[in-house]
């Protein structure tokens, strides 16, 4: 049965939320590696956070991550209820 167009968005959302913060590192270059460091913040501020490059690098991972997720749900029908269960099942 194919999913709801919410719940597709909200599964799009939460993976493009999660992809953010594992490529928020990526490139960044400290204040502190620049020797330029404004006075009152930390060396550890981006010297120039790049919000465009972070964004358009977020999306495109998971937009990749997402279809992979995707094609192994649909056409293969690996989801949630496939894995193995952690927990004894107390019903």
């Amino acid at each position: 049965m194919p999913m709801q167009w919410f719940s597709i968005f909200a599964v799009y959302f939460i993976v493009w939320w999660l992809t953010l913060f594992a490529v928020l590192p990526f490139g960044l270059k400290t204040q502190a590696e620049e020797n330029d460091v404004v006075p009152g913040s930390v060396e550890s501020a981006p010297a120039k956070f790049r919000a465009g490059r972070v964004v358009l690098a977020t999306t495109l991972v998971s937009a990749v991550l997402y279809g992979a997720w995707l094609v192994l749900s649909i056409k293969f029908g690996v989801g949630i209820d496939t894995l193995p269960q952690v927990m004894p099942d107390f019903r």
